[in-house]
């Protein structure tokens, strides 16, 4: 394809904003729109935007769907059709909310907030996408997930609404993948295993972690683009790690 656009959700901070990096080094990508929820926290990417005539800024709290569609319609309206996604929202802790040791620590609201950021607004996303990838060029829609969200994988527990966020995320995008694999046949839908990535949700956890088991954002990156520059519309609905191994259920 000759030129495309893409959009990065949740590009404040972190792999969101190391996607924008990445994509503004392709020049066959004309616009990147770029969403964020705060502008408090997304003063890197607003300065950035302010630099580069292709980055387009949205403001967008994914777990309002009217935000949702009003994003899409603007996109729509503005470029007609989007060929890379990149859904980048996810939330491991904040005030008032942490990873449950144990049952004992499980609270309704926090499992509810869990879900509808790390599960939900993807679904909405993929909702609102359809008209955008709908197209017959080739086109990618990926969403980071985590390994921890492997039931297959899961031997330690803990984690509850985490891994049970992340385990219905991958649902979710797997039952979108079949979808649109009927009304829109030349996109991949894939979640994405990115790492343990030195940012603000692995921050109070990285103790534990391995210096070579601690990747950049840069890294991170590039590493994802690379597993996404590899995949065909057949490993569409499929968790890979951030190597490319695929991922178990």
């Amino acid at each position: 394809m000759s030129e495309s656009n893409a959009l990065v959700v949740g590009a404040s901070q972190g792999i969101g904003l190391g996607f924008v990096r990445h994509l503004l080094q392709k020049p066959q990508i004309s616009k990147i729109y770029a969403s964020y929820r705060s502008s408090e926290s997304a003063v890197e990417l607003l300065t950035l935007a302010a630099q580069e005539s292709r980055v387009h800024c949205l403001a967008l709290d994914i777990t309002l769907e009217d935000q949702i569609a009003h994003c899409c319609e603007h996109i729509q309206r503005d470029s007609k059709r989007l060929h890379w996604v990149m859904n980048c929202v996810g939330i491991l802790h904040e005030e008032g909310l942490k990873p449950e040791k144990g049952l004992r620590q499980l609270n309704a609201d926090q499992l509810t907030r869990y879900f509808q950021v790390n599960s939900i607004g993807a679904a909405l996303l993929a909702k609102h996408l359809l008209p955008l990838l709908k197209h017959s060029e080739p086109s990618i829609f990926a969403t980071i997930s985590a390994k921890i969200g492997s039931i297959g994988d899961n031997r330690l527990g803990g984690w509850y609404g985490y891994r049970a966020s992340k385990a219905a995320l991958n649902m979710f995008m797997r039952t979108a993948a079949i979808e649109y694999r009927r009304r829109s046949p030349h996109t991949i839908i894939v979640t994405l295993h990115p790492g343990t990535t030195d940012t603000k949700l692995s921050e109070p956890f990285q103790r534990s972690v391995l210096p070579e088991k601690l990747f950049s954002v840069d890294r991170t990156v590039t590493q994802l683009l690379k597993v996404l520059d590899s995949l065909d519309t057949d490993n569409s609905g499929q968790f890979f790690s951030w190597d490319g191994t695929p991922l178990p259920w």
